[in-house]
């Protein structure tokens, strides 16, 4: 750990956030075994500072920070170095006669990273049998990516963010209406304003996950840290929609469309990766089918910036996001979605991403502005029901809509 004197001033400590944050950055070499780095921006007695902690992306995803920073508080707090930084608590320890400090105990991790990668390496064989269902998935896709032009130098970005009164209900009445989950509704509304937009019936990406999947019985990762993320394709279909009535039979048909759409997928997606790079035979054949032009991933929620001592720092966006300028963009397009709480409720914010060469801003922001259209409209529905997924028996949507209708119908003429 580096100590940095910083003067306490808003502006200053958002200057040397960014700058330290690049110095540590510069100082990652996985090969060398180098994925850490912490800046202590020490603004002294009387100012709260900046601990800027950089790991590389090898080394973490974005579960890992909740285990990472608790732990890094608890150890803080055991060791009771309040008042001293932690290297200056070294240097003292170090004289003849000084205090050792305590030895903090965390809560121990009961599946390592190691132990989780070796179970991938032998169920990638195993996952054989869903080929099929990946190629069919990616085919007709078209790649437009060049990795020698589309690179992250020149990708370019746009935030939207919508109120609390639209997001909560994305968040909980909408997902318990239909018994799913988050990013039913979130795609559902991508895929109305993606299909409005472009013509098509169907949109086809790539949709990122957490990738600590329960697949293995024995294995407990709520405590591992370490870049489990996955992606895998997927291809939806939400309907047909009316756009001058969004909260009405549109919303309720995306919604359970896209959701059994997604509940199609095998093994949450955790397959398509182990098939795409750990197994030999299938890592061919799926490296000729073209990467989805679009990607998204929802983060989950995130505690705003408060200023309190141990939580996210006000100058955490001027860190920056960390690729190299030279390294090839991985999608054409790319949203990446959270929700941020704030004092007056739960903001969902979403980031566009887009290759330059490839898409204009004015494109981009039509896009990005009908999924919030759209997701607006989705916010607004009060009706709910099931699919096929959430019964035992086979039945299909038009089924269980029927009978729902049936229902209704009696319980109205009573």
């Amino acid at each position: 750990m580096r100590r940095v004197e910083v003067s306490g001033e808003p502006g200053d400590l958002a200057v040397v956030v960014a700058e330290e944050a690049a110095v540590s950055r510069s100082g990652l070499d996985p090969v060398a075994g180098r994925l850490v780095r912490v800046a202590w921006l020490d603004a002294g007695p009387e100012v709260s500072g900046r601990l800027v902690v950089t790991v590389h992306h090898l080394a973490v995803d974005g579960v890992s920070w909740r285990i990472l920073l608790p732990d890094l508080f608890t150890a803080w707090h055991t060791t009771g170095q309040e008042a001293a930084p932690p290297a200056a608590a070294h240097e003292e320890a170090v004289h003849e006669g000084a205090v050792q400090p305590t030895v903090p105990v965390l809560e121990p991790v009961p599946t390592s990273f190691r132990t989780w990668a070796h179970r991938l390496h032998d169920e990638a064989a195993r996952r054989v049998g869903e080929l099929d269902h990946w190629t069919r998935t990616l085919g007709g896709g078209t790649g437009r990516l060049d990795p020698s032009t589309d690179t992250f130098a020149t990708q370019r970005h746009l935030t939207l963010e919508l109120p609390a009164d639209v997001t909560v209900p994305l968040l909980t009445r909408l997902p318990a209406a239909f018994r799913g989950r988050v990013n039913d509704v979130l795609l559902a509304g991508l895929a109305l304003a993606v299909t409005r937009c472009t013509g098509q019936r169907e949109v086809l990406l790539d949709l990122e996950g957490h990738g600590r999947e329960e697949i293995f019985p024995d294995v407990d990762l709520s405590r591992t840290v370490g870049w489990f993320t996955t992606i895998h394709p997927v291809r939806l279909d939400p309907g047909p929609a009316d756009w001058t009535d969004l909260p009405g039979p549109t919303a309720a048909r995306a919604i359970k469309r896209v959701k059994e759409q997604l509940r199609a997928t095998p093994g949450e997606g955790i397959g398509y990766g182990l098939l795409r790079h750990l197994n030999p035979v299938t890592a061919r054949e799926l490296a000729r089918c073209p990467v989805p032009e679009l990607a998204f991933n929802y983060l989950g929620r995130v505690e705003a910036a408060t200023g309190a001592d141990w939580s996210p720092a006000p100058e955490s966006e001027a860190v920056g996001g960390g690729h190299a300028d030279d390294l090839a963009l991985p999608h054409a397009l790319e949203v990446n979605a959270l929700t941020r709480d704030l004092p007056d409720g739960p903001r969902l914010s979403a980031t566009w991403s887009w290759a330059g060469r490839l898409y204009g801003e004015e494109q981009v922001r039509e896009l990005a502005e009908a999924w919030f259209t759209a997701l607006t409209g989705l916010s607004r529905h009060t009706g709910d029901g099931l699919t096929p997924s959430d019964l035992l028996i086979s039945i299909s949507q038009e089924e269980i809509d029927a009978f729902a209708a049936e229902l209704d119908a009696e319980w109205s003429a009573r």
